[in-house]
């Protein structure tokens, strides 16, 4: 059979696996992450990721320390947070769903302990499938610090993403996908976070990716906004494809995709992570026709959920990856 012309791909996170939060061990978590690559590839996915895992911390166990994971190595950052720090944060920030800074910034910031290749590495060594890494971006990490440093959030900005860059392009996965879930309410941005997060993306070895969404805690959306305030930003970002937030949206906005860079490819979000129901297969395959129709043939080079699935329990997860699978096959006729 004929490779798919749209391929199929997570965009991250994978609920926890019980067994491993009750007994959280290197080996667990090395035997955890090989399930997870595995549960992708039997449900037939195209681009599998490690689910995170690599980021796993039993303190606590019920997030995916999209932030901590990656800013709490660096050097020149306080994480003794007092009430003076949150309420000097609260002040200055435009992140209006986080109170509390993730720390302090108290001196240019290095990359300290951060070891992203190592990390990498070891998820990579367990798949022969397409592989992808996931890394939050530099406008996301910028915006949850309190700075007492540099004199702005562009230049912290520009100095996380110079670290995150020096670190991608040692990574061994076939493609590398930042992860951005901040700047979809705050377009405002996008002007100056575009030269920083193209930064991290140019460092890739191999293919480059975005994700955006509108964001998921408890299953609830923590931006407002909508993409088509974001098109210039999504052409210009220097990504293979992005993959975006639209099956909980019902695909309104697609009509303003339609002006987006053709040199970008699309990432189809047609499974929706806040919700326990799982898709259908026709379901799936009727949104990824409507979605070409509008956006025209080649423009849909992946289909995806809308975000990552570790708020969901594992057997919705899993069903919801065969759905998407299945829907793309009939979609294509295979």
């Amino acid at each position: 059979m004929s490779a798919p012309t749209i391929k199929t791909t997570v965009v991250g996170s994978y609920p926890i696996p019980n067994w491993l939060a009750a007994y959280p061990t290197g080996q667990g978590l090395a035997d955890a992450t090989a399930v997870v690559l595995k549960t992708q590839e039997l449900a037939g996915i195209d681009v599998v990721a490690d689910g995170e895992l690599y980021r796993f911390d039993i303190t606590p166990p019920d997030t995916t320390r999209m932030i901590d994971y990656f800013v709490k190595p660096l050097e020149n950052i306080r994480y003794d947070v007092g009430r003076a720090d949150i309420q000097e944060f609260r002040n200055v920030n435009a992140m209006d769903f986080r109170k509390h800074p993730c720390g302090v910034v108290e001196g240019p910031l290095g990359e300290g302990m951060l070891n992203l290749p190592d990390s990498c590495s070891r998820a990579c060594a367990m798949t022969q499938s397409t592989f992808k890494f996931t890394v939050t971006g530099p406008h996301m990490l910028s915006k949850t610090l309190l700075d007492h440093h540099y004199p702005d959030v562009r230049e912290r900005c520009t100095a996380i993403a110079e670290i995150l860059a020096a670190q991608v392009a040692e990574l061994d996965a076939d493609i590398v996908q930042v992860d951005e879930a901040n700047i979809t309410g705050h377009p405002e941005d996008a002007p100056w976070a575009l030269d920083a997060i193209n930064a991290v993306l140019d460092a890739a070895p191999g293919k480059a990716a975005v994700h955006l969404c509108f964001g998921n805690y408890g299953g609830q959306t923590i931006q407002s906004g909508d993409w088509s305030k974001l098109v210039d930003f999504l052409g210009g970002l220097h990504a293979d494809h992005v993959l975006l937030e639209l099956a909980r949206r019902d695909g309104w906005e697609l009509e303003a995709l339609r002006d987006v860079n053709p040199n970008v490819g699309i990432g189809l979000g047609v499974v929706d992570i806040k919700t326990n129901v799982v898709e259908t297969p026709d379901e799936i395959a009727e949104r990824i026709e409507g979605a070409v129709m509008t956006l025209g043939e080649g423009r849909v080079t992946y289909v995806n959920p809308d975000c990552g699935f570790w708020m969901l329990p594992r057997t919705v997860a899993d069903a919801k990856m065969r759905a998407l699978v299945a829907g793309r096959d009939l979609y294509e006729g295979r």
